[in-house]
């Protein structure tokens, strides 16, 4: 089984930055994906994808945070980081880690950061 454990949220001013992390740990057979998504306010049922980072280096972003935002992956340490620049207070969320682990493709979900932009 494998556990997500996800760090980093917090408050921040507009204009300001953060970076989550999120460390996978447990029996690993092989990550295919590393990922974050969001669930803004009032929208209880939607989790946007933010960014995603593929084995193999592939790396696709929301275009509402292209150019502002970076996912990186360690693969040694199984861990990966989402660098939030130039925040907006629509980035207002909580952020939650995703993985796509092993030949089944099984998805796991982080317990959820949250990210608080103050205009």
């Amino acid at each position: 089984q494998v556990q997500l454990v996800e760090s980093g949220g917090g408050l921040v001013q507009a204009g300001g930055s953060l970076r989550l992390s999120c460390a996978a740990s447990g029996s690993i057979f092989r990550i295919n994906a590393m990922g974050w998504y969001r669930r803004s306010p009032g929208k209880y049922q939607q989790r946007e994808l933010v960014a995603v980072s593929i084995s193999g280096g592939t790396t696709n972003y929301a275009d509402s945070v292209k150019g502002r935002f970076t996912i990186s992956v360690d693969k040694a340490k199984n861990t990966a980081y989402l660098q939030m620049n130039s925040l907006k207070p629509e980035d207002t969320a909580v952020y939650y880690c995703n993985v796509e682990e092993g030949i089944l493709g099984l998805t796991i979900w982080g317990q959820g950061t949250k990210v608080t932009v103050s205009s």
